[in-house]
């Protein structure tokens, strides 16, 4: 049984938010002391959090209202723009590779900082999205996401998770760098999760708002499990149990593209991924999206994307 004749998914956003498998690029402890400023470079395709574990701090994105920060306060910064983080509004913040450090492992390190003053402590990190779903998804983001965990009457589990992670940030015991990595990546799911359920992006992006949507993200799911399938707008229509008329309608009206064109792009998406995994070939792609001559995979990747699929692949 294939994905065009299963059943479908009862989650498609839940189906969603299971590509965002992430690989660290750092994590740290700081710990600061007033008066003390940290400014962060820009990290392309990466997402930067931070969680307040004990003080309180600043928050300055460029082009945002700064932000106060408190205790198991938790931001994302989605798209790796800089920024800084401030005892108070006009600190000279320090680059974050100017700052001496302690290594606690490979990609964990500690910071210390600051002028002797009042102690601020957080869990900082920066992770990025290598599967196209992924990067579908954090790059309708807004530039901040805040959550703050103790307003929010329903995320008691987020309130303990923060919790166990200042613990094991402070005392650092055996195997500790493995615990906070790991649990810093929950975390991040479990803030996106949080920021789709106040309904935030299902207002703001059409594909959000279409995988809530019954029948619009029944058909987005199954796309997503099996590109390769001979999609047609009448198969897609089918399976949402539309007609076809009112299926092209409502898909590009809530989407904002007509579903082939989706199809297409969401194709090309798993292209650029998988071109650059060891050993790939532009046939091999080719097959496993389903298209029966690398001459026109080729076609339509240059089409949607503007390159070769073999100038993706060499680099």
């Amino acid at each position: 049984m294939d994905a065009s004749t299963a059943w479908p998914t009862a989650d498609p956003l839940g189906e969603a938010l299971h590509f965002l498998r992430m690989s660290g690029t750092f994590y740290c402890r700081s710990d600061f002391t007033a008066p003390w400023g940290l400014a962060l470079p820009p990290m392309p395709d990466c997402l930067m959090f931070h969680v307040v574990t004990h003080g309180r701090c600043w928050l300055d994105v460029p082009g945002q209202p700064p932000r106060w920060l408190q205790p198991c306060d938790l931001v994302l910064v989605p798209h790796g723009r800089g920024h800084a983080l401030l005892s108070e509004p006009g600190v000279l913040p320090v680059g974050l590779f100017d700052l001496p450090r302690e290594f606690a492992g490979d990609r964990y390190e500690v910071l210390r900082h600051g002028g002797g003053g009042a102690p601020t402590q957080l869990v900082c990190g920066a992770v990025r999205f290598e599967d196209a779903a992924a990067r579908h998804l954090v790059a309708m983001l807004p530039p901040v996401i805040a959550i703050d965990t103790a307003q929010d009457t329903s995320s008691g589990w987020l309130q303990g998770l923060l919790r166990f992670m200042a613990a094991e940030a402070r005392l650092m015991r055996p195997g500790g760098e493995a615990v906070v990595t790991r649990l810093a990546d929950i975390l991040v799911i479990q803030a996106l999760r949080a920021w789709l359920e106040r309904g935030e992006g299902t207002a703001r992006a059409g594909w959000l708002r279409a995988l809530q949507d019954r029948q619009l993200g029944r058909v987005i799911a199954l796309v997503h499990r099996d590109p390769a399938h001979p999609w047609t707008l009448d198969t897609l229509a089918a399976r949402a149990a539309m007609s076809r008329s009112a299926f092209a309608e409502r898909f590009t009206r809530v989407v904002g593209e007509p579903a082939m064109q989706y199809v297409t792009r969401w194709r090309m998406c798993l292209a650029e991924t998988w071109l650059k995994e060891p050993g790939a070939s532009v046939a091999t792609v080719a097959s496993r999206l389903g298209y029966r001559s690398e001459a026109a995979f080729s076609r339509a990747f240059k089409r949607c994307t503007g390159r070769a699929p073999g100038t993706v692949r060499r680099r």
